[in-house]
């Protein structure tokens, strides 16, 4: 591979990045600046330890530059690994209206989630879902088990290929992919402006996240769809979630669904 040569701005995934040092086709000992995009998410999640790797190659003095849109009040976590008495800037965005979003919620049991997904899908005759998982083993698991039976859908997180995550994402913009699945870390490089429908499979961390991912839809003032799996030992995060954000959500006990079949 040939060395990168006369770049004044490197923007890479850490796996890219790591590649390329490894092939010794780009330093970090001279990098002046470090830019971390979803700083949060990038540290604490599934890029945790890659991000360690590429931090001890960095040298120690050198400017941090954090963004991110659900970054904590509480930083100390984060000023332990990156960062020495920093400035802080909050910028405060529009807020997302929830309101335009008809929430829904199923109480289930965590092996009734696939069948109900499917019967949701089908029996609505739901089309552009982008479903979210919290893992990329489950995210590969829901595709799959949706394709098994016949909804056209695949899987979008961190080990997928840039390729593979730019071509799922085009079908699933144009309408040609059905199902979308996905985590919160790739989660947040989508942006569609018309999305109909958001079912989470798995229940997000955080009420700041839960909000992020139902505001994928009821955008550009159109109303939209989420759905929430909400198993037994969900039932008080949900709960919490539902307090922070300040609407209670409807909810649906799926024991009354018939989903034999699906």
């Amino acid at each position: 591979m040939i060395a990168l040569q006369n770049v004044n701005i490197l923007v890479a995934t850490p796996g890219r990045l790591l590649e390329l040092v490894e092939s010794n086709a780009v330093h970090l000992s001279g990098i002046d600046t470090l830019i971390l995009d979803e700083a949060d998410k990038m540290l604490n999640l599934g890029f945790k330890e890659e991000m360690n790797r590429i931090i001890a190659l960095l040298p120690k003095k050198r400017q941090n530059l954090l963004f991110s849109a659900t970054l904590s009040d509480d930083i100390s976590s984060i000023n332990q690994i990156l960062l020495h008495d920093p400035v802080v800037i909050k910028i405060e965005s529009e807020c997302d209206n929830i309101d335009l979003i008809d929430q829904l919620g199923y109480f289930v049991s965590e092996e009734k989630k696939g069948p109900l997904l499917r019967y949701l899908i089908k029996s609505k005759d739901l089309a552009q879902v982008l479903v979210f998982t919290s893992s990329v083993y489950k995210a590969d698991n829901v595709a799959d088990k949706l394709r098994k039976n016949g909804i056209d859908a695949a899987a979008m997180h961190s080990k997928k290929s840039q390729k593979v995550r730019t071509d799922a994402l085009s079908k699933f913009k144009t309408g040609k992919l059905r199902v979308l699945v996905a985590t919160d870390l790739i989660s947040r490089g989508i942006d569609i402006e018309f999305l109909p429908h958001v079912i989470n499979y798995e229940l997000p961390r955080s009420p700041k996240d839960y909000i992020h991912r139902i505001g994928r839809t009821g955008r550009a003032e159109s109303s939209g769809e989420a759905i929430s799996f909400v198993t037994p030992e969900d039932q008080h995060h949900f709960k919490i979630i539902q307090k922070k954000m300040g609407k209670w959500v409807t909810m649906i006990d799926s024991e009354n669904l018939d989903l034999k079949g699906y």
